[in-house]
């Protein structure tokens, strides 16, 4: 794993109090495109960090198998789901038998692989015809001050960069778009910027000094401190297995 994943363990109590959760519209597409309902399925949810996707699996009913590499964030999903068994390890070489899973999730985690490893490997423990479901949580840049913002990031953290999203090609995806959107205080607006792996990178003193001037910009458009964030959610899903 690279410096910039493992950047999440410094603050994954952050991460887990800000960062955004997944409709339930998202769920009925896995479910749509695996074929399959979630319930009484077995799930292995690899780069499962805080919990945040294993919890709504495990809520519909799924059989969740958590695999994430991190102390801090295995310790935060533990905290969080008592319930919920957790392997280390991660989706280049998972700890896992062949042929056991119904279902291979990764939400906001794929870009931290290598897919000539990971997807032999998703192959490898999904059963005949289980389903690879990856998706990735984005802020909608249709929205005028989301796209405004981003811009600005982009610019602050040059340097550091965005991590890529790694190629799909080689397992036949078909892909879904889900929009929604939260309203939150606008500290957990600016906290949830924070815990990504650029303001990780880019230390606690320029990470404290953009969002202050980020608060500057949005308290005029937001004048009672409520932010609604508004989200567009890529699935990609993939029926695989031996």
């Amino acid at each position: 794993m690279t410096k910039r994943a493992r950047s999440f363990d410094a603050a994954a109590a952050l991460y887990a109090a800000n960062r955004p959760g997944y409709p339930p519209a998202l769920l009925d597409a896995v479910e749509e495109l695996a074929g399959r309902p979630l319930a009484g399925a077995r799930v292995a949810d690899v780069g499962a960090g805080t919990g945040i996707a294993t919890g709504l699996l495990r809520a519909r009913g799924a059989e969740v198998l958590a695999v994430e590499p991190g102390d801090g964030m295995a310790a935060e999903l533990r905290r969080a789901h008592p319930g919920v068994p957790v392997v280390r390890g991660d989706g280049d070489r998972l700890p896992l038998a062949g042929a056991a899973f119904d279902f291979l999730t990764y939400a906001q985690a794929w870009h931290w692989t290598d897919p000539a490893r990971s997807l032999p490997e998703a192959r490898r423990v999904l059963r005949p015809g289980g389903t690879l479901a990856l998706w990735w949580n984005d802020l909608d840049l249709s929205v005028p001050w989301i796209a405004a913002q981003d811009a600005r990031i982009r610019a602050c953290t040059e340097a550091i960069g965005l991590p890529a999203r790694e190629s799909l090609e080689g397992a036949g995806f078909t892909t879904r778009e889900v929009r929604w959107s939260r309203r939150i205080p606008l500290d957990t607006h600016l906290d949830n910027q924070a815990s990504h792996s650029a303001f990780l990178l880019l230390g606690e003193a320029g990470t404290r000094e953009f969002m202050a001037a980020e608060r500057e910009r949005l308290l005029p458009l937001f004048p009672d401190g409520t932010v609604e964030e508004s989200y567009v959610v890529t699935l990609h899903a993939a029926r695989l297995g031996a």
